[in-house]
């Protein structure tokens, strides 16, 4: 197992160095200069040339890819061209949002998509198994921002019960900043629990036709204690897989989401960041969504071991 585990984190280091040359190249070759966007159109070519050398613009793009690499393996993300600070300071200010944002909302997700997959799987073809599809598909189809703004209407504007949007910050206590975040949780949440929904009902009916539940319900066992201590404990691999791919889609979904709340997480920075042309912001936020996606990967991966006993002893 310690080999595997070692194969699979040398995997995951080599794909997120291939991955950052990626996305400071295709940031390098985007059109416009960083330093005409600070300085303006009517900047002398003097001073913009000044300014290009000051901000490592005039050197080749390997040597400036290199310098950022060794400089975000020391824990320096640079400097943003549009707020004048560190870019880590940035990050870090807005995960605080956006990663309690994305929790709750996988959260939600769990909560109704689970136990609503389960009994569609028990119930087949009837009408639990109906409004399960109904209401997946249905929640599958409409965008996140529009449930976002739907939830603003009715909650916030005719009903008067939850905030429209805005983050009192933690400092204010948990109860505001988790009212906060409900609506904006819940508009994340509805989606990815259709899809969740979905994929629990396949994997358990494909459960449910083994010949070890099939032969646990001919002994007496109850249905309901076959479904959930046996048939869905080894129904967990595609759930926890699709669970794992929907974090990252929940954190790197928040974009749309940050801005119709107008919440202050890593969604809307790289909104702005992208808007102002700030390069070295774009550059981290793309990479630590690139970093997440593969270290779920990878988290997933030794989730499997731990869920199944037959891989363990495959390996063994």
């Amino acid at each position: 197992m310690i080999a595997l585990i070692s194969r699979r984190l040398a995997g995951l280091i080599v794909t997120l160095l291939l991955v950052s040359a990626l996305i400071f190249a295709v940031m390098g070759l985007l059109p416009g200069d960083p330093a005409s966007i600070i300085l303006g159109t009517s900047a002398s070519p003097d001073t913009l040339a000044a300014l290009q050398k000051e901000m490592g613009l005039d050197q080749p793009l390997i040597v400036r890819y290199f310098g950022w690499l060794f400089g975000v393996l020391k824990g320096d993300f640079g400097r943003s061209y549009t707020y004048g600070v560190p870019v880590a300071g940035l990050i870090a200010e807005r995960l605080v949002v956006t990663v309690p944002l994305a929790l709750m909302a996988i959260v939600i997700s769990v909560v109704i998509a689970i136990p609503l997959g389960v009994q569609a799987a028990r119930h087949q073809n009837g009408p639990v198994d109906w409004i399960a599809g109904l209401v997946s598909h249905i929640s599958i189809a409409v965008p996140a921002f529009w449930v976002g703004l739907l939830l603003i209407i009715l909650f916030s504007t005719m009903l008067g019960w939850m905030p429209a949007g805005g983050f009192p910050g933690w400092s204010a206590g948990l109860g505001p900043a988790f009212r906060a975040l409900l609506l904006p949780a819940i508009a994340l949440a509805l989606p990815q629990a259709g899809v969740l929904t979905r994929v629990t009902r396949s994997a358990v009916l494909e459960v449910m036709n083994e010949d070890y539940v099939r032969t646990a319900l001919s002994k007496g066992l109850p249905q309901g204690r076959a479904l959930w201590q046996h048939a869905f404990p080894n129904a967990l691999i595609p759930v926890v897989t699709i669970l794992g791919l929907q974090f990252t889609f929940l954190i790197a979904g928040a974009v749309l989401v940050e801005n119709v709340f107008n919440l202050p997480g890593l969604g809307q920075l790289a909104y702005k960041a992208l808007s102002q042309r700030d390069v070295v912001v774009m550059q981290m936020v793309v990479l630590f969504f690139s970093a997440l996606v593969i270290t779920m990967n990878f988290i997933v991966d030794l989730a499997y071991l731990v869920i199944d006993p037959r891989l363990r002893a495959g390996m063994r």
